[in-house]
């Protein structure tokens, strides 16, 4: 209990000066702000995370899973929202639109489900000494990969047309609600808590419940307050240290924002639930090319913009690179496996992206994707129809556990 009190306080600590800052309405350099806000968006997506995971003592079935994702991307759905509203005035802003949810999105795929696999497969195979080439995922994660499967599909509508329709954003919308309907139904094991999520979910019922809604409630005003801020101090640090403001955006700010949950599904593999940790990573997923991308359109009409998000060349070149690399992470898993070689694979092609920048490499990274993911869909295409098909049918019974590594005679 004193251990939790004293990270709890240290969290709250750091998010004190930025809540003195903003109350004050003092303004500060660029460069300082970004610390001071972005320091406190990461404490405070720490408390959302735990209080998150500790909910599903209280809450149980898939919609846990599904609550803790949205929730865990708050952060990232404030400073995005925040670019779209302010993009409808503002057209400099339209640049910076999308550029976070691109971001987050590649950097969950790429880097998120990659380590989460790789990790489960070493701490496996030193546990056990035998070699493991596999990730192997439970059953019922069949319907949150049909879910993403479906997203992914209708996000490649958005770098066809250059635009983000609120049409489009609407459909996203009913199918995220349609998500939280789909899973809500799907009977699930008991919650599996590590680190300070554990504690707090070990509490008695009445003092956890209290402590959870205290602290989703501080964290989110603390992230509501920051938003702005930290998002301005990205494009006036970029401004003042001559660095590219687009990739400040699109990769600082989800740095912050996604370490929380980055740090639990490492947790998690560390223990030997590394199904558990894709699962709630893809759940994340579904989340952001749903609920994010769909809510994008609408800030921005409500921010003064049009019926239609348009975004510029380098926007619609990083939505097409985000969704061949998504459509590559689905193909991977049809057969419910995660195999080393792909999650290899999604972690290089990530570094590569940041190696060798520029248009010609965006477009290059999205054909080999896009060809990889023709190769592995070719290869599990017994599977493809129970993936899209999962969603729409009954909710299967949770038959208990089952074996997350499979021995695949791995050289």
């Amino acid at each position: 209990m004193a251990r939790l009190l004293r990270v709890l306080l240290l969290c709250g600590v750091l998010t004190l000066p930025a809540l003195a800052v903003r109350l004050s309405g003092i303004g500060l350099d660029p460069v300082a702000g970004l610390l001071l806000y972005g320091i406190a968006v990461a404490a405070a997506s720490f408390l959302l995370a735990w209080a998150a995971e500790a909910a599903q003592a209280d809450i149980s079935g898939g919609l846990a899973i599904a609550i803790l994702a949205v929730i865990a991307v708050l952060p990232e759905y404030a400073v995005d929202l925040y670019f779209a509203y302010t993009a409808g005035h503002n057209p400099a802003h339209v640049a910076y639109a999308a550029a976070n949810m691109t971001g987050s999105n590649r950097l969950l795929l790429g880097l998120g489900w990659s380590l989460v696999v790789l990790v489960t497969l070493a701490v496996t195979r030193k546990r056990t000494g035998k070699p493991v080439s596999a990730l192997v995922l439970e059953s019922n994660h069949r319907i949150e990969l049909g879910f993403l499967a479906i997203a992914s599909l209708a996000a490649f509508v958005i770098p066809a047309t250059g635009q983000i329709a609120l049409l489009l954003g609407a459909a996203l919308l009913g199918l995220f609600v349609y998500y939280l309907v789909r899973v809500a139904r799907t009977e699930s094991a008991e919650p599996e808590l590590v680190g300070t999520a554990a504690t707090i979910g070990a509490l008695p019922a009445r003092t956890r419940r209290t402590l959870v809604i205290a602290l989703f409630a501080y964290a989110a005003t603390v992230i509501l307050a920051s938003a702005q801020p930290f998002a301005q101090s990205l494009i006036g640090t970029g401004t003042r240290l001559g660095i590219d403001q687009f990739l400040l955006v699109q990769w600082l700010a989800p740095l912050a924002s996604e370490a929380p949950e980055f740090i639990v599904a490492i947790l998690f593999a560390v223990h030997g639930k590394g199904s558990a940790a894709i699962g709630t990573l893809i759940s994340a997923k579904v989340n952001q090319w749903t609920l994010l991308v769909g809510s994008l359109p609408i800030a921005y009409l409500l921010g003064g913009g049009g019926l239609s998000l348009h975004l510029d060349g380098r926007q619609i070149e990083e939505f097409l690179l985000t969704a061949t690399q998504t459509l590559l992470g689905v193909a991977a898993l049809l057969a419910m496996r995660f195999p080393r070689w792909a999650a290899w694979t999604l972690l290089t092609l990530f570094a590569v992206q940041f190696a060798v920048p520029g248009q010609t490499a965006r477009y290059v990274l999205c054909v080999l994707y896009a060809a990889l993911a023709i190769t592995a869909l070719v290869r599990n295409r017994r599977h493809i129809g129970a993936t899209l098909a999962a969603p729409f049918l009954p909710a299967p019974r949770s038959g208990g556990r089952v074996p997350e590594l499979a021995d695949q005679n791995a050289k």
